[in-house]
């Protein structure tokens, strides 16, 4: 069975580094262990760690708490980056649904 792809990685395509911004602008109100965010996005670890330093160094991601021993983290709604992206996922979002909504229509 295949995984339905969302409008971002239809869009943007399936690298490891797309489909985690995909994840985290999914769960953007939520924390997550970086297991958590590996497997919600459906990537290999190793390509997953090199993707997160580069979301750290960038401050796209920033830790909001300790559990245990795991560290979570969120998307960083401050980052005018993040911001811009979690906009312009809304609008392609928008922009799909309008479509399919048009020919939907066209139908009837």
């Amino acid at each position: 069975m295949e995984e339905e792809k969302s409008i971002f990685v239809e869009y943007f395509g399936g690298s490891p580094y797309v489909k985690v911004l995909d994840f985290l602008i999914a769960g953007q109100e939520f924390d997550y262990s970086m297991t958590e965010v590996a497997r919600g996005a459906g990537v290999g670890w190793s390509a997953f760690t090199r993707i997160w330093k580069t979301l750290l160094n960038k401050e796209i991601i920033v830790p909001t708490r300790t559990i245990g021993n795991a560290k979570l983290f969120k998307l960083n709604k401050k980052n005018i980056f993040v911001e811009k992206l979690i906009k312009f996922d809304w609008e392609l979002t928008k922009l799909e649904t309008e479509k399919l909504f048009s020919r939907n229509l066209a139908k009837v």
